[in-house]
């Protein structure tokens, strides 16, 4: 047989770059410009992440992922070599950026899972270590208190935490029969800097050491409480930073500087509210630093993306969390969210653990 007969292998002719596919090429080139203008904008450190734009691009750099791999394969199958590594190395960093969100870092004991799913509303004390926690963004109080009191009641949640009450809000929670399943509660004190409304935090036994303001911030006061759990004392706040919308971006940085200040005090600390922010911003994670980390990017369940709700456009942005105090034996798991009607976030829930 002759030599001339013999057709190189798949991989062989790959390396060997067939003629352009114009419009295809262009349009995956435009595709990555895209994705690579979205992760500048990610590494840009939050000292320069001035403005409104970049925040808000940020916000979406987890949905990079999917252009980027269909990018991968069909420059692969096309033969566009270069755009192919670039592509691949993008899709791993991206990936790497979130690794978190699929791989769990500490996850729940079969323990403290069972004993949330067949829980009979067992008051926290110190033989329980295990506690199941909620917060809701209620958009200026105008969330419906009746299918928040129900989703307590429900999901048996035994720490609640809202941002944005209102007095009419309170008066609806207390019809509803808030102080029937929680009883016990902190509010955050009202001022100038009041951010939408007040922060609240409810809980079903009495909590500790009250703070109607724990630290001086120009925006919502965040409320704090003490919980015993497991033997351990676990600091609660409800916190509300402003969002980085035009001409307050300062402020937005600025409530996230005040809440990472909490490293600084010898605490357990479980923040709960919207943040404003995604794992994604340079200003999350500073707050987060080698002291805190978010519940969902360490329980390895996936997005629990919280805004926004109740609209036309599916929840996209993952700003509500649940940050807890790193090495303090606090695991959280079992994250879901729960549409609530009449505010334009998704309640977040979780199951909480403290071990030894």
């Amino acid at each position: 047989m002759s030599r001339d007969n013999h057709r190189p292998g798949f991989f062989s002719r790959w390396f060997h770059e067939e003629p352009s596919h114009g419009l295809i090429s262009t349009i995956m080139w435009l595709g990555m410009l895209v994705v690579l203008v979205l992760m500048a904008a990610r590494m840009v450190p939050a000292s320069m992440a001035s403005g409104r734009m970049i925040p808000e691009l940020v916000s979406f750099v987890p949905f990079a992922v999917l252009p980027t791999l269909a990018v991968v394969v069909l420059a692969f199958l096309f033969h566009r070599r270069f755009l192919t590594v670039v592509s691949a190395v993008c899709l791993v960093i991206l990936v790497s950026w979130h690794i978190g969100y699929f791989l769990p870092r500490h996850p729940l004991s079969p323990e403290a899972t069972q004993a949330t799913s067949i829980s009979t509303g067992t008051s926290p004390n110190t033989q329980d270590n295990v506690v199941r926690v909620m917060t809701v963004n209620t958009l200026h109080g105008g969330a419906s208190a009746a299918q928040i009191v129900a989703t307590v009641r429900e999901q048996k949640v035994e720490v609640l935490a809202l941002q944005e009450v209102t007095p009419s809000m309170l008066n609806d929670l207390k019809n509803a029969g808030i102080y029937q399943v929680l009883p016990h509660y902190v509010f955050g004190a009202s001022g100038q800097w009041d951010n939408g409304g007040t922060n609240v935090l409810f809980s079903v036994v009495q909590m500790d050491d009250q703070n109607t303001n724990l630290l001086p911030i120009e925006t919502s006061s965040m409320p704090a409480g003490d919980l015993t759990l497991g033997g351990k004392a676990v600091r609660f706040v409800s916190a509300h930073p402003n969002s980085p919308h035009k001409g307050g971006q300062g402020l937005w940085s600025e409530g996230l500087g005040t809440i990472q200040s909490l490293a600084g005090y010898d605490h357990s600390y479980v923040i709960m509210g919207d943040f404003n922010a995604t794992w994604d911003h340079a200003r999350f994670r500073e707050l987060l630093g080698d002291t805190f980390v978010d519940a969902g990017e360490q329980a390895g369940e996936g997005f629990h993306m919280s805004y926004p709700a109740n609209s036309k456009i599916p929840p996209m942005i993952e700003i509500d969390h649940i940050v807890y105090t790193k090495g303090s034996g606090i695991r959280v798991g079992n994250l879901q969210n729960v549409e609530i009607a009449g505010t334009d976030h998704k309640a977040l829930l979780a199951t909480l653990e403290v071990t030894a």
